[in-house]
């Protein structure tokens, strides 16, 4: 039997974590999760395939259904806190996360603001392998884009392995879920236990 989990109506990360909280109760092996919201569409996808789901989305230009399927013999009940956001780190290294959740540093001037940013992101592959994760959030998300005047050093610690997620919320708040090119969009969820998991957190 198909088990429906209805969030239409509920922003981020509500969609996510109710669906988190139904695998925690039982071990479903069918699943549709039915949202009115793209950011939803991304997180919910992206974490029942995390999850060992094929996932498939039909819509009709307002509401979309997720619908999620694996293998009854791998279906198992989620352990309440496992992270789905977990990557595989070298022991010698540290795991520093950045946020970023403006397009300026500071206050004072704004045009010596969005200059220093810019150079700092620039900067932060001088971290090596000890970053791990890059997180924009709010008027930070406006960097994924392809405008971006640091588009091309994102998407250099993008092929380096860092970790870049963005803020799916933010995104639709500013309109530019579709303008995204580059990071995987993202949920309070994945930003909570990203802090849980970072050896440092840099919030910029």
């Amino acid at each position: 039997m198909i088990k429906k989990i209805d969030c239409r109506q509920l922003q981020c990360p509500a969609p996510v974590l109710n669906t988190k909280k139904f695998l925690e109760q039982e071990p479903a092996t069918e699943i549709d999760v039915i949202v009115d919201n793209d950011a939803a569409v991304e997180n919910v996808s992206r974490f029942l395939s995390f999850h060992g789901f094929e996932v498939s989305v039909d819509t009709d230009g307002i509401n979309s259904t997720i619908s999620g399927r694996r293998d009854p013999e791998t279906a198992t009940i989620l352990e309440t806190n496992l992270d789905h956001t977990k990557t595989t780190q070298n022991s010698d290294t540290q795991k520093i996360l950045v946020i970023i959740s403006s397009q300026q540093i500071g206050k004072g001037d704004d045009e010596l603001g969005q200059k220093l940013m810019i150079n700092f992101v620039k900067t932060l592959k001088e971290m090596g392998n000890d970053l791990w994760r890059l997180i924009l959030l709010n008027g930070g998300v406006k960097f994924s884009t392809k405008d971006s005047k640091i588009f091309e050093d994102l998407a250099g610690l993008d092929a380096s392995g860092v970790s870049i997620l963005v803020c799916g919320a933010c995104l639709t708040h500013f309109g530019l879920m579709d303008a995204k090119v580059i990071g995987e969009t993202t949920n309070m969820l994945d930003v909570v236990t990203s802090m849980q998991l970072a050896d440092k957190v840099i919030n910029i």
